[in-house]
């Protein structure tokens, strides 16, 4: 099965800056994301998307939604239609006029999947969060006392062993921080307390 999207341009340039509603995001969310792990996940990438937007790149109120918009939608179509991802959900945004950097950045969410390259700080930071994110993740789920008291090298313990949380790609996770310039560890820092918010 490929998942590859055979083009780069996503939508109008026409419709930059035009973004959904909050309401009318969380009602495409919860339409089309049954499952409750699924819906975690694409609540904490949102999360840390927004909270990166705001305190790493100083954007305004508006710009941070564009971020944590693309974070709580990059998996839409993941849950009901795993053959159709990202096509779903992008068709679904350009036919609402969504602006363009929102559909790339969910595009570009993995390159190897999708063959769409990241490209900009948004689509960048949405490809390093996913799988980090998730691994983490799954880290707080067998520890008796989650989030509270998490490091930096238990973490990177879990990174170690492929058969944990062996689904989620390493490499990508290194390729994600090498295409962002980011220091693993730094991008492990800010996950941790900014994910453990999110339940």
């Amino acid at each position: 099965m490929s998942l590859l999207l055979g083009r780069n341009t996503f939508g109008n340039i026409s419709n930059i800056g035009n973004l959904l509603s909050k309401e009318e995001a969380e009602n495409l969310f919860h339409d089309w994301v049954i499952n409750p792990k699924l819906q975690l996940h694409m609540k904490q990438v949102a999360q840390l998307m927004r909270c990166w937007a705001n305190e790493k790149e100083n954007l305004n109120l508006n710009d941070q939604w564009k971020w944590e918009m693309a974070g709580l939608l990059h998996d839409a179509d993941w849950d009901q239609w795993p053959d159709l991802h990202c096509k779903k959900i992008i068709e679904e945004l350009e036919n609402r006029n969504i602006d363009p950097e929102v559909l790339h950045a969910i595009a570009s969410h993995g390159p190897l999947h999708f063959g769409v390259e990241p490209e900009n700080k948004m689509d960048k930071m949405l490809y390093a969060f996913d799988e980090l994110s998730g691994l983490i993740h799954a880290y707080s789920l067998m520890r008796p006392e989650g989030y509270t008291g998490m490091e930096l090298k238990g973490v990177k313990k879990r990174l170690k062993e492929k058969s944990f949380a062996a689904n989620v790609s390493r490499d990508d996770i290194q390729d994600a921080c090498n295409r962002a310039e980011i220091n693993l560890d730094e991008l492990i820092e800010f996950i941790i307390p900014r994910q453990a918010q999110v339940f």
